[in-house]
């Protein structure tokens, strides 16, 4: 600290992993967010991407704007911050803070992957499974219901998968963390393979808060289209079944085969029961909001 750069040494026959992600006041937090929370999720969704890839966190750097300096708000949101870089051994190297109207987060995370096994989501091929980690469609739930205490927390404290990130080296051959929603980023997976995909509906894991609701088309939504759950959505041969399902078991970590990655121009089709086709809307765009 207190030079202008930091100066990382990787180790030999490793590739730096480089991500970062903005939360801005208003658009992707309330006013009213709870600090430590917020400090959480700056850093997890940071973490997300570099599981994506298949790379082990090792530094973060924080660029802050505030409207001004609440010693409180920010010994929280440091908390918050600080609890889950201790997890995953995270190192804070460095950053920026400014005076702005509204609270404005970015971080930048660094992580490590052995040369030639990062994961790309141009690494699909045709025939593999399309597999998804633990649930889906929580945390958009809870920007329709925040009285539902767990969607609340799947919005305001997701869990990065960064030992399944790791553990999916050699496993899988592309993936992508879902924080746009499903659809939309199985999507950009098929477009950077070159690949179509059929997912079965019925198979796709989704909060259990939804069994009480019994409102179908809020759950379809949420579960297609809703993001920020930041699961980890990947393709893998059939072969590697046994292996994901042994995965799952060690890491106690639901793991569901929901698709088939399939040859032809990019196109997505989601199946019901009956194999008729359902239709959703797309993922969320960050300057129109949902699609």
């Amino acid at each position: 600290m207190g030079d202008d750069c930091a100066l990382l040494r990787p180790n030999a026959g490793l590739d730096l992993a480089l991500t970062t992600d903005m939360l801005v006041e208003g658009r992707h937090f309330a006013a009213d967010a709870a600090p430590r929370s917020l400090g959480h999720k700056a850093l997890a969704v940071n973490l997300s991407d570099l599981a994506a890839m298949g790379a082990a966190p090792r530094w973060a750097l924080l660029a802050i704007g505030l409207p001004a300096v609440a010693e409180d708000w920010l010994a929280e949101f440091s908390a918050g911050l600080f609890a889950l870089a201790e997890r995953f051994g995270v190192e804070l190297i460095g950053g920026d803070t400014t005076r702005s109207a509204l609270r404005t987060i970015s971080i930048v995370a660094i992580g490590e992957v052995p040369a030639g096994v990062a994961l790309y989501r141009s690494g699909a091929r045709a025939g593999d499974d399309v597999w998804v980690s633990g649930e889906l469609g929580g945390a958009a739930l809870a920007l329709r219901r925040p009285d539902i205490a767990e969607a609340a927390r799947r919005l305001h404290e997701p869990e990065p998968r960064v030992e399944l990130g790791e553990r999916l080296r050699g496993l899988a051959h592309a993936a992508i963390d879902v924080s746009d929603g499903l659809v939309g980023d199985l999507g950009h997976i098929l477009e950077r393979s070159r690949l179509a995909a059929v997912l079965d509906y019925a198979r796709i894991p989704r909060a259990a808060a939804f069994a009480a609701l019994g409102d179908t088309e809020l759950e379809r939504d949420c579960v297609l289209s809703g993001g920020d759950d930041y699961e980890l959505l990947f393709t893998a041969a059939p072969d590697e079944r046994p292996a994901l399902q042994a995965l799952s078991r060690e890491l106690g970590l639901a793991l569901t085969r929901i698709g088939t990655i399939e040859p032809g121009a990019p196109r997505l089709e989601v199946r019901d029961e009956r194999g008729a086709p359902l239709a959703y809307r797309g993922g969320y765009d960050h300057f129109r909001g949902n699609a």
